[in-house]
């Protein structure tokens, strides 16, 4: 036997019990937040293979884990020379114990992978250590800034999910975009994701794609620029700069999609409203313009 085949020998498959504060989470989620270390291409194999066991039964990486949950763990083996994000806050327009609402910052992804080691929620973990849950409501792209809902009790987690789902958050958005916009007020155009060869993710307009609805509002217009307020009606990847460019008015800053250099995308979610998910309370939130738009808004 050589010192592989004993290494592995000597490691065994343990168990885990789920508790309340993971109720109701996929368990591919669980898994990667888990088993941090672990490839995620290993954690879905070990899923699909049915090595993974919950309750001595095989689930599906979509399984919803139930309090008192029973998991089987195969032996694993965790790196430890991935980097630990580091403590990091960000500006806060509403917090309550139930959920967080923050202001993040263009340029800065809001979780790990693809490429960026750690992002928003782990920084954010990193920095609340004694959080038990702290979950992402929805997205935003790296590079666009403005309003994050995040979930710090799973209830609510799992009430905006349905709330998002069944288009009960309204979320509008401030995009600076190229030319004298001409489009229409509402753009209806289905999407397809697709990764091109060199290995970058896209979007493009399909007729095969998903339906995907956005809205459109011009606020002002100036030297060759249109400043829009955008509602999205549907949440798809990447779905304002894509819906935009089709109708031929690129997110400024956007070089994905033919919006151009600039010092960055020029797309920022500035308001939220919602009720909040287990009160049930109005909640209006909104987030300044950033810098950029404010000069050409001046």
């Amino acid at each position: 036997m050589n010192d592989l085949s004993r290494a592995a020998a000597r490691l065994k498959a343990t168990w885990m019990e789920v508790g309340e504060e993971s109720e109701a989470q996929r368990i591919d989620n669980f898994l990667l937040r888990t088993l941090k270390g672990v490839p995620k291409s290993h954690v879905y194999r070990v899923l699909r293979s049915g090595e993974v066991r919950v309750n001595s039964g095989r689930v599906k990486p979509d399984y919803r884990l139930r309090a008192g949950d029973r998991i089987r763990l195969p032996p694993i083996r965790v790196s430890d020379k991935k980097p630990a994000a580091r403590p990091h806050e960000f500006p806060i327009v509403h917090e309550d114990a139930s959920i967080l609402v923050l202001d993040k910052p263009a340029g800065v992804a809001v979780h790990g992978g693809s490429g960026v080691s750690f992002g928003v929620i782990e920084s954010l973990r990193a920095s609340r250590p004694q959080a038990k849950v702290l979950e992402l409501a929805h997205r935003l792209d790296r590079d666009t800034s403005g309003l994050l809902i995040v979930a710090k009790r799973r209830a609510a987690l799992v009430e905006l999910h349905r709330m998002l789902r069944d288009g009960e958050v309204e979320k509008v958005y401030l995009a600076l975009v190229k030319g004298d916009y001409k489009g229409p007020p509402e753009i209806r155009a289905s999407l397809h994701k697709y990764v091109t060869g060199s290995g970058e993710r896209r979007v493009a307009v399909a007729e095969r794609g998903v339906s995907a609805v956005t809205r459109v509002k011009v606020l002002k217009r100036s030297a060759g620029l249109s400043l829009l307020e955008v509602r999205l009606m549907t949440g798809r990847t990447h779905q304002i700069r894509v819906h935009l460019a089709h109708v031929g008015h690129p997110v400024l800053g956007d070089e994905k999609y033919g919006g151009g250099d600039a010092k960055r995308l020029l797309l920022h979610a500035a308001k939220l409203a919602f009720r909040h998910p287990l009160t049930g309370e109005p909640m209006r939130l909104e987030s300044p313009a950033p810098a950029e738009m404010k000069a050409f808004l001046r």
